[in-house]
């Protein structure tokens, strides 16, 4: 029976993506081949236990909430979420999944909403950008720049000028929480009409940034 590392389940709402603002589970797996310099999870590289996927999905029915979010960590460094995608698909749930964008997408089923993270300067881990995977992305997909500062957003604004992103996908901006402050990057973002959305991250608004489970 295929197992997975699982760092939490939680019941909470959704802060970020297109998708903020709704309820929504997170099935959050351990393990991550990246260091972003402004990771907010790091407690999820090392910690967790092993639980089949039938033990994840009575746990995730426990909440009755139609909208499910994979996240890590890194997700697909674990074989067994493509199974567990599959029976979350088969029960009818909406599933997306968030990635760090260094490992391939193309096994992802074409139903998922992939939420695929390109790594700017500022994360120290840009030279692991997969970007063979913006090819496996359509129009339901998002693709999200954490954005640190003037330099983060330059890169950003070239890289989705040069790959046309925003025919590709919804395109994010995200402020790193106490390094940008949100009304600067939404200046930055309107003086250059740039067809993106500005996202903060509505849950650490709403509880303690550093608290878990939400």
């Amino acid at each position: 029976m295929m197992s997975l590392r699982v760092n939490e389940i939680f019941y909470s709402i959704q802060g970020e993506s297109t998708y903020a603002g709704r309820p929504c589970v997170f099935v959050r797996l351990t393990g991550c081949n990246l260091r972003c310099r402004w990771c907010d999870t790091t407690y999820a590289f090392h910690e967790g236990e092993q639980r089949s996927i039938e033990q994840v999905l009575e746990q995730v029915r426990g909440y009755k909430c139609p909208l499910v979010e994979i996240t890590g960590g890194e997700p697909l460094l674990q074989e067994a979420v493509h199974p567990l995608i599959d029976r979350l698909l088969l029960e009818g749930y909406e599933v997306l999944i968030e990635t760090g964008g260094s490992l391939s997408i193309d096994r992802l089923d074409r139903r998922v909403v992939k939420i695929l993270d390109l790594k700017a300067p500022g994360s120290g881990m840009d030279p692991h950008n997969n970007l063979e995977n913006l090819r496996h992305l359509d129009r339901k997909d998002q693709i999200k720049f954490v954005v640190a500062d003037r330099r983060d957003y330059e890169w950003a604004r070239r890289v989705m000028a040069e790959h046309a992103l925003a025919e590709k996908a919804h395109v994010l901006f995200s402020p790193v929480l106490g390094e940008l402050h949100p009304r600067e990057l939404a200046e930055w973002i309107l003086t250059d009409r740039l067809n993106v959305r500005l996202q903060i991250q509505l849950h650490k608004y709403l509880w303690d940034p550093n608290r878990r489970g939400v």
